[in-house]
């Protein structure tokens, strides 16, 4: 553990964000409209890369992020890698857009909501795409924010407001891919922000 703090300390200094070990002033708090925080419980964020802008327009995050859940008298923690960003560039649908598996198939011939773009139909049939103002999220979702999908085929995305977290289920990512993950979440930013309204 201690190894990864000091790789994560140094993946930091390399991005100029600052680092915590501890994420302090209750981030958790900011993050319950999305439905990866309201999983499970024991919920702690840690090992946490930060930086904001002069202006504090954007603050961007990368974290460890963990949470258990209790089921048959036993307990399983998962242990995750998020890309947030806090932007009053963004005004964003509430939305959330994952793979998509086997049980959302079947899910979708019980009435299970999947917005699909007849235009896209790759796009349609790899990922779950859920929220309830669907004129927005399609405006949202341009053809260029597909395509990144297409290439970044096992990510998540869920979004509301000024706020977009990024990560693939259940997936911690080693610290010598942070800088990927933080690269690739900056990327997806910049293509939700050209689609403002």
């Amino acid at each position: 553990m201690r190894e990864r703090i000091e790789q994560l300390r140094s993946v930091a200094y390399q991005l100029g964000m600052n680092f915590q070990e501890k994420e302090e002033y209750g981030m958790i708090a900011l993050l319950r409209d999305f439905k990866l925080f309201r999983i499970g419980s024991s919920k702690q964020i840690f090992n946490l890369l930060q930086k904001a802008s002069e202006m504090l327009e954007e603050k961007i995050s990368v974290f460890d992020y963990q949470y258990t859940i209790h089921a048959n008298n036993a307990s399983i923690t998962h242990y995750q890698t998020v890309f947030f960003i806090q932007s009053k560039e963004l005004a964003l649908p509430q939305m959330l857009l994952k793979p998509e598996n086997f049980f959302h198939k079947i899910g979708a011939w019980f009435g299970m909501q999947d917005i699909d773009f007849v235009e896209q139909p790759e796009f349609s049939d790899r990922f779950l795409l859920k929220g309830e103002d669907e004129p927005r999220i399609r405006h949202t979702l341009s053809e260029e924010v597909m395509k990144f999908f297409l290439i970044e085929k096992k990510w998540c995305m869920e979004s509301v407001g000024y706020y977009l977290v990024f990560y693939r289920e259940n997936s911690l990512a080693e610290p010598s891919s942070v800088k990927s993950i933080y690269q690739k979440g900056m990327r997806l930013y910049e293509l939700l922000k050209l689609e403002q309204w």
